[in-house]
């Protein structure tokens, strides 16, 4: 399954199955094929991706600020995986437009 998340305030954001469904436990959601993010929710679910890359960085030995330099790594870490979403939903907040997906 693809992950195709939707919003009328950003281009449409892809993840395979696997990176979708762990997207959406990250942010206690269970995952499905449709579903909605409300604005309400969102700076929460910001908050739970940010705790999440910064667990799994420090976990992987990476720089705490998401702008310092990243040693090379064998595989793609949290933080790179979840950032087009975090992004995606700062601009849909901003905008108070809902994302959503499978619809």
């Amino acid at each position: 399954m693809i992950y195709r998340f939707r919003s009328k305030a950003t281009g449409d954001t892809l993840m395979l199955g696997p990176h979708g469904d762990l997207l959406l436990r990250l942010i206690g959601r269970e995952p499905a094929p449709k579903g909605i993010i409300e604005v309400d929710a969102m700076p929460a679910a910001i908050g739970a991706l940010q705790r999440a890359a910064e667990e799994d960085a420090a976990r992987r030995g990476e720089p705490a600020a998401p702008d310092e330099p990243v040693e090379p790594q064998d595989s793609v870490g949290l933080r790179q995986r979840v950032w087009p979403m975090v992004e995606m939903m700062r601009a849909a907040h901003a905008a108070k437009e809902p994302i959503v997906w499978g619809v």
